[in-house]
């Protein structure tokens, strides 16, 4: 049979098992998962499975199944989540799997849907989430060290691992019971920080695989980027090029898998997208899959949203939009179309990757072949282009062109049935089309927040306290105060603070003098605001702000953040260290501690219904606003703004900064997604809190939908290189 007559048969037993449902759901018959050196064994059976990373709390159930489907109809065979402890067990022993939380639900939402799952349960998972997935409350259990081998982590981790695995035993949810999840992780990319941990760390990594190994699921237990992962745990690769840098599985009798195949990269404020092509990822993932790959997962297939305070440090709401399913759950052309092309032609000659032999011999000087021959006479090749030029080799007395840094699927071995330089899928631009401006100063109000002053504050210290121990994470800002009695004979000074946190705005006397901020590769930031100097009393007020926790690192429990010093320099030599003074603390803000962007609390505070000012500093600004008629994903665009977090009738739709600008100045996400799901047809409630001055008149409402149209040249621009992000990563660990 002709390659083309392969393909159609091949599409037409995939829409058969869209219709039918082809596999028993989520792996079905109870026989459970096990593999050898080439693949997992499902039911009994070999697999080459393709998934995606789709993450159910940023999302909502509403869009779940939109977004498993689109993933299954794009060939993939599974959703790979991550669990978020911090989201689940919020206070010790108090749990919570409602609304955007209920993994019970995203996971019968795959299985409805003939898919797999693998469950990366961590409990540390990084993911640009806050404080890497871990609760708060961690952080004061005595003696703690997280991620090592130490008594009180190791308990409440196993605590919270056996109160997932048992939830899924509970609904029937492994393969092992007929269920759809075929794999779990333990830990997450570990190895990145064992050596830190000197002698605490192997013993850890025993620990952990031991554990999660004895909670008996019936399915493999997958370490990613762990090349030491104790059997029978199966050490994964995570990253974009793992057909070249993944060292293979650490025993002959385990597969090689891929946990997560970067579609893009996290974006932070201050940065711009990194654009990853089509090609390069069809490109790695066809070498992958040549040199015995058997499971590749796509992280992000859909990113979503951060919602709320969600994300970890400095990292925007928007996530990984650029994935094959963009934040709005729309598909982003041509990358979804370019991998169902390859999934489809993958899938063509899977039983000869399973079961044939596989030699390479060269083509060329930057050419080579990779065979799969069956003893049936089944025959498969993968031929690579490493050069930059078009090129034509002969392969089995077969003339064949390959195309400049491809990789060309030949699914018998005759016929080239994909090639990952050449895109067969229309290219798409998202429209971004008005449905309603708030320009009309008569419908806001707005709200101007305390500034918090030395009297007003309980809570006191000498010296300056630890931001977020101090917070408990619980909000964002944490008021630093102290009431200065000194004669100054200057009559200008220099108010500097250093500060571990990620902004500060400085107030003298109730009034604005200043901010100042740092940024994802900055860890301290300094600020030195000139003010004019007053006899007698000073009331000096310093609002910290934490823009999410950090997400990765050792000694997470260890890091210090907020203010450090603060000093005054005069005019006249005159020289205050306050850093040592006695000052007073608040956690939070006023319309934070009273929910104001809730419509039931919003009576709470005297809005003034008078107009409104713009460019104002911690003020509230809410109006109601009617939903856009139809379907299409909602988005506000606040490119107006400042800083700030947005609520839409009391849900928060994450925080924006649109004030921080890239080297070209222009901001990092200036669209901000608003789930149908959050809205009703009318009186839906707005409320944005702006630290440090916007104009809320100029906002508008939106809806967000796609174009097919042509290709231009300007698609392949990459925005930011592949090093630029090697070294962002070396960020994360080390400072």
């Amino acid at each position: 049979m002709g390659w083309w007559w392969r393909l159609c048969w091949g599409l037409v037993v995939v829409i058969m098992m869209e219709v039918g449902g082809g596999h028993a759901k989520g792996g079905g018959g109870g026989g459970g998962v096990t593999y050898d050196g080439r693949s997992l064994i499902i039911n009994g059976k070999r697999k080459i499975l393709f998934s995606g990373s789709i993450h159910y709390p940023r999302s909502t159930p509403q869009m779940w199944p939109s977004l498993i489907a689109k993933a299954k109809k794009g060939g993939l065979d599974a959703i790979q989540t991550y669990v978020f402890w911090n989201l689940h067990e919020p206070q010790p022993g108090q749990y919570d799997f409602k609304g955007r939380y209920d993994l019970v639900r995203f996971i019968k939402n795959i299985q409805a849907q003939g898919m797999y799952v693998c469950l990366r349960i961590g409990p540390f998972i990084e993911s640009e989430w806050n404080y890497g997935g871990f609760p708060f409350w961690l952080h004061d259990v005595p003696g703690i060290v997280y991620r090592s081998d130490n008594e009180p982590f190791k308990f409440y981790m196993q605590n919270f691992t056996k109160k997932i695995v048992n939830l899924m035993k509970s609904e029937g949810l492994y393969a092992s019971q007929g269920g759809p999840i075929i794999l779990s992780q333990i830990e997450n990319e570990y190895q990145n920080v064992e050596a830190a941990f000197h002698g605490k760390g192997p013993p850890y990594v025993r620990w952990a695989a031991k554990m999660a190994v004895g909670l008996q699921t019936g399915v493999p237990w997958i370490m990613c980027k762990q090349t030491d992962a104790p059997d029978p745990v199966i050490n994964t690769c995570n990253g974009m090029r793992c057909g070249e840098t993944f060292g293979g599985p650490n025993s002959p009798n385990k597969p090689s898998l891929w946990t997560e195949n970067w579609t893009s990269f996290y974006q932070v404020y201050g940065q711009k997208p990194y654009i990853r092509s089509a090609e390069d990822i069809a490109f790695h993932v066809a070498l992958f899959i040549a040199r015995n790959g058997s499971y590749v997962n796509y992280y992000m297939y859909h990113g979503g949203t951060n919602f709320g305070r969600t994300s970890s440090a400095y990292i925007i709401t928007a996530y990984y939009d650029q994935a094959p399913l963009d934040e709005y759950g729309l598909k982003r052309q041509p990358k979804w179309g370019h991998l169902k092309d390859l999934h489809a032609a993958i899938k063509l000659c899977s039983t000869t990757l399973l079961q044939g032999v596989r030699t390479n011999y060269s083509l060329g000087q930057q050419q080579e072949a990779i065979v799969f021959q069956e003893e049936t006479g089944g025959c498969a090749a993968f031929l690579t282009n490493y050069d930059g030029h078009n090129i034509t080799v002969q392969f089995q007395n077969i003339s064949l062109k390959l195309l400049p840094k491809s990789i060309s699927i030949l699914p018998d071995c005759k016929n080239i049935a994909f090639n990952s330089a050449k895109v067969n899928t229309e290219y798409n631009d998202r429209i971004i089309t008005l449905a309603q401006t708030f320009d009309s100063t008569d419908s806001w109000e707005e709200f101007k927040d305390e500034i918090v002053n030395f009297e007003d504050t309980s809570l006191k210290s000498n010296g300056l306290l630890d931001h977020t121990n101090t917070t408990k994470d619980k909000s964002d800002y944490l008021w630093y105060t102290l009431r200065l009695k000194h004669n100054f004979s200057s009559t200008e000074a220099v108010l500097h603070v250093q500060s571990l946190a990620h902004v500060a705005h400085a107030f003298l006397n109730n009034i604005y003098i200043g901010s100042a901020n740092g940024s994802f590769t900055t860890k301290n930031f300094t600020m030195d605001i000139p003010f004019m100097v007053k006899d007698g009393i000073n009331n000096i007020s310093i609002l910290s702000v934490m823009v999410g926790l950090q997400d990765s690192g050792a000694f997470l429990e260890r890091k210090r953040t907020g203010l450090t010093t603060v000093t005054i320099q005069g005019d006249n030599n005159e020289f205050y260290n306050l850093t040592n003074y006695e000052w007073g603390y608040k956690v939070g803000l006023l319309g934070e501690e009273l929910q104001i962007y809730r419509e039931e609390n919003v009576g709470d505070v005297v809005w003034c219904e008078n107009g409104i000012s713009t460019n104002q500093t911690l003020t509230w600004y809410k109006i109601f606003f009617d939903a856009p008629k139809g379907d299409d994903p909602v988005a506000l665009n606040l490119s107006s703004m400042g800083k700030g977090e947005a609520w839409v009738n009391g849900q928060s739709i994450g925080r924006y900064w649109i004030s921080f600008h890239d080297y070209q100045g222009n901001s990092s996400q200036i669209l901000y997604h608003v789930p149908r799901s959050f809205l009703k047809t009318g009186e839906n409630l707005l409320v944005l809190l702006e630290e440090n001055g916007g104009n809320p008149l100029q906002i508008s409402l939106n809806t967000v939908s796609i174009i097919n149209v042509q290709k231009d040249s300007s698609d392949d621009q990459i925005v930011s290189s592949f090093e630029d992000y090697i070294e962002m990563e070396s960020y994360r660990y080390f400072y």
